[in-house]
């Protein structure tokens, strides 16, 4: 004797409810841009041609001036420290407002590659872009054809 009684070929609401929920990315962090400090990370494109290396890290609502890329043997690091102040005084009140926003991305690049004094950067449009030049030696070359005696 059964004292549940089913619906042939449906699920359970309470089942496809949770389901539904907690399936969601809105509960799954593990995709989304944070770091182990739960502070967002930027996202970052690297793109290699024949001739460099191409990086851009997304960083709307930033001023160049925010940014600080080192190079510290072949390691890349590009981090970003911004701190904003608001201070509202009235007749009866003043009130102060502090705002901290920073993060660090490093790039471990190929070593012997990379011509690390022709290294450029800058930022535009919300974009933080680095060319890294490959050295001469590395390049690819194109076919050279032999001639035959």
């Amino acid at each position: 004797m059964n004292l549940i009684k089913r619906n042939a070929g449906q699920a359970p609401l309470n089942r496809l409810f949770f389901d539904d929920i907690f399936g969601r990315d809105f509960f799954n962090w593990e995709n989304n841009n944070y770091s182990t400090t739960s502070t967002t990370l930027p996202s970052v494109n690297i793109k290699e041609t024949a001739d460099n290396y191409e990086v851009e890290v997304a960083a709307p609502g930033m001023d160049k001036n925010d940014f600080k890329i080192t190079l510290d043997g072949n390691q890349l690091i590009i981090s970003s420290v911004k701190e904003n102040e608001k201070t509202t005084k009235e007749e009866n009140y003043s009130r102060r407002e502090f705002s901290y926003q920073s993060f660090q991305r490093s790039f471990e690049l190929p070593k012997n590659i990379v011509d690390e004094d022709k290294i450029v950067a800058r930022y535009e449009n919300g974009l933080l872009l680095l060319s890294i030049p490959k050295r001469e030696e590395v390049k690819p070359k194109p076919p050279r054809m032999i001639e035959i005696s």
